[in-house]
């Protein structure tokens, strides 16, 4: 059995099937999980600036907050 498995649920009858994925499925799966990832890792840049630029200034995000507010 391969590593992807979609499952298709019909509301309707309450039949659940599980599946191997197509090869396009597969293609897009890889490509979300390629952008998610690559949300993550920019998210955590911009947390890891944030928190410097704090520790800079010797204040804490509330104190920031605070300010900026």
């Amino acid at each position: 059995m391969s590593e992807f498995i979609t499952r298709e649920h019909n509301l309707e009858s309450g039949e659940i099937v599980d599946r191997e994925m197509t090869p396009q499925e597969i293609q897009m799966h890889h490509k979300i999980k390629s952008e998610a990832d690559l949300a993550i890792l920019k998210a955590a840049e911009i947390a890891a600036k944030r928190q410097a630029i704090l520790e800079k200034l010797g204040i804490t995000e509330e104190e920031a907050k605070l300010l900026l507010g």
